[in-house]
């Protein structure tokens, strides 16, 4: 039995369109293996279950009386509120009492909590965070960081490249997903101090296939499945795809390709190099993101992702 719980108060939405989304997976998928465990206040969630005629059986709730909102600071909102939703998941996680954990609440707090305790998987010096690319040809690719690490050293960047191969390998799956260095030129030596002390690092990394440097003009096409990145640089890339999803919108234009950059089409992204699954949303998840958070963690579950991920750094730290 798979046991993921979910933050019912993350969100600007919560707990109804997260109550929503608890429907529409089972009505969906009808995962009799998974057991959901949702986490927030009950009285508002038995209400919305009830309107929402969720079946009884598959989830069960646990209370937590506090919320953190997202303008609080992540550290001390985490210390100060112990029975909010997010510290009650992450106590959970934590003591093995559930195999995940989604949110899309104070995105901040999530990466406290999953850096703090669950804890990195040995080897991994900087867990990361990636974000979708919707390519031109219908495929996602993964961009990463995207902000959780807005300074970098090679080796970081190194081991987000496997980090990255193995998320698109495993659940996007790609096979022998191809790595491209984001920077400003094709050419081998190109680019600022970190690009050029990193290229010679993936080139030799046998673990990932890597094609080279790949230039923004690269991201929504095919080159590469895996691109990788600084936070700092990869934020900004996120950040100004997003907005086309909102420009397509303002401006009426209906276009199956930029309907997918609609971030709840995919859900949420994980933090990838923590012992567990954690997967983080956007603040304004409607029903469609918390679905598809929950199949995200349910195919990580399935496939052993963490199992692998700590297999591939055990081989990296022999080396």
């Amino acid at each position: 039995m798979i046991k993921i719980g979910l933050d019912m108060m993350g969100g600007d939405f919560a707990p109804l369109e997260a109550v929503k989304g608890v429907a529409a997976f089972f009505e969906a998928e009808n995962k009799e293996n998974v057991q959901l465990i949702l986490i927030g206040d009950e009285e508002k969630i038995k209400l919305f279950a009830e309107e929402t005629n969720l079946p009884t059986g598959n989830y069960n709730i646990v209370p937590a009386s506090q919320v953190i909102e997202m303008h609080e600071h992540p550290t001390k909102a985490l210390k100060e509120k112990q029975d909010s939703s997010i510290a009650v998941g992450f106590k959970l996680l934590a003591a093995g009492e559930m195999d995940a954990f989604i949110s899309a609440g104070n995105t901040g707090a999530m990466m406290v909590g999953a850096l703090f305790s669950i804890k990195a998987i040995e080897g991994v010096l900087r867990p990361t965070i990636g974000a979708y690319m919707p390519r031109e040809n219908g495929s996602l690719g993964l961009l990463l960081d995207v902000g959780l690490n807005a300074d970098c050293k090679p080796e970081n960047l190194n081991q987000f490249a496997i980090l990255g191969s193995l998320y698109a390998e495993h659940i996007l799956k790609i096979q022998k997903p191809k790595v491209g260095l984001v920077n400003l030129g094709e050419e081998e030596g190109k680019g600022n101090l970190l690009a050029q002390a990193t290229y010679p690092i993936l080139k030799e990394n046998t673990q990932i296939n890597f094609v080279g440097n790949i230039e923004g003009r690269d991201i929504l096409m095919d080159k590469a499945d895996v691109m990788v990145c600084d936070g700092f640089t990869g934020n900004v890339v996120l950040k100004l795809a997003e907005s086309i999803y909102d420009i397509t919108q303002r401006r009426n234009i209906k276009d199956e390709h930029f309907d997918r950059f609609n971030f709840e089409s995919h859900g949420g992204v994980p933090v990838l190099g923590v012992s567990k699954p954690v997967i983080i949303g956007h603040g304004i998840s409607h029903a469609t993101a918390f679905k598809n958070m929950i199949n995200i963690a349910c195919r990580m579950m399935e496939t052993d992702l963490s199992g692998k991920i700590k297999n591939s750094f055990a081989e990296l730290t022999k080396q």
